[in-house]
């Protein structure tokens, strides 16, 4: 059995955004040797999210205002205070929010050497929380 993994940086040109990793997951598992087993794609920040869904526009249009929807910008979130262990006010639980409901990682199978994805299937990063440089993970596994 082998093991490989890759931290990926990533950043957002938006505030908010869904950037399609699809084919960066693709190229890692096609260069990592392994022919048979799984891939991991893993966020490392808690005000982000890795989803999968359709490539359309307006499918991603839909995902980021339902989202803003369910957690709105203007609410008045517990979280908005003072946090003497980060010497800041959190303004962030939004962002925490829409990264619970998106979740953290996504696997899927590696078939000779390649990820098996839906025909209309694509991988997001998401990002909830501003203009940062970030990074996730592809974690292989198998044969």
């Amino acid at each position: 059995m082998e093991f490989k993994l890759q931290e990926i940086p990533v950043r957002a040109h938006e505030e908010f955004a869904m950037l399609r990793i699809t084919d960066t997951v693709r190229d890692c598992v096609a260069h990592s040797g392994i022919r048979n087993g799984v891939v991991f794609v893993i966020t490392e920040h808690t005000t982000t999210g890795i989803t999968v869904n359709e490539s359309l526009p307006c499918v991603e249009e839909d995902i980021m205002e339902t989202l803003d929807r369910i957690a709105p910008e203007e609410h008045s979130y517990h979280h908005n205070h003072y946090l003497p262990s980060y010497g800041t006010i959190g303004g962030n639980a939004p962002g925490h929010l829409k990264s619970l409901l998106t979740g953290n990682h996504c696997v899927f199978p590696i078939a000779e050497g390649r990820v098996l994805l839906g025909s209309a299937a694509d991988i997001y990063f998401c990002e909830y929380d501003g203009i940062k440089d970030r990074k996730y993970m592809i974690y292989m596994m198998g044969e």
